[in-house]
């Protein structure tokens, strides 16, 4: 790889990493080739930017993004995994695939500028999609309005409900 190759994938990979939401960084040694394919067209269908990069160029390309605090920590064979439209993208998108294939390692996890431990994947994994955070806003938004429609509504069930009471007394009596 020439020197145009290397800032080209330098410059690619600092574009994304200024956007991105959250970064993921797993050893991928033991995937066939098959399983790589896979991943990448999972990534591809999740909106995660998914790469395999030297080292050297991924600490180059991280640099004063938030994901810095990544750069002492890359180290052997990694797969760099960014969340460009969801901050959990990525973490499902890894967690979901090791479940699979247990070749696939999480080394690295950095959500907000910092860094976290592989183990923290899972709470990065399970924050809501976009979606599913605006369907509980909008729950959250409702409660209220729905428990007062409810509890106005009340009123006038109960009288029906108690002249109903009084017309079944008299008829049975």
């Amino acid at each position: 790889m020439n020197l145009d190759d290397k800032k080209a994938i330098v410059s690619e990979l600092a574009t994304v990493a200024a956007s991105a939401h959250s970064a993921v960084a797993a050893e991928y040694r033991g995937l066939s080739v098959a399983q790589m394919t896979d991943l990448r067209r999972q990534a591809r269908t999740t909106g995660v930017y998914l790469r395999v990069v030297k080292n050297n160029l991924a600490k180059r390309a991280i640099e004063g993004t938030d994901f810095a605090c990544m750069q002492p920590e890359l180290q052997g064979p990694l797969i760099l995994a960014f969340s460009e439209e969801e901050p959990g993208s990525a973490a499902r998108l890894v967690k979901n695939f090791a479940k699979e294939n247990d070749q696939l390692k999480v080394r690295l996890v950095s959500f907000g500028g910092q860094l976290m431990g592989a183990n923290d994947l899972d709470r990065l994994a399970s924050l809501p999609t976009r979606d599913e955070a605006l369907s509980q806003l909008l729950a959250t938004m409702k409660a209220p309005l729905d428990k007062f429609a409810r509890t106005v509504n009340e009123v006038p069930g109960k009288l029906v409900r108690t002249v109903a009471a009084i017309r079944d007394q008299k008829q049975a009596a």
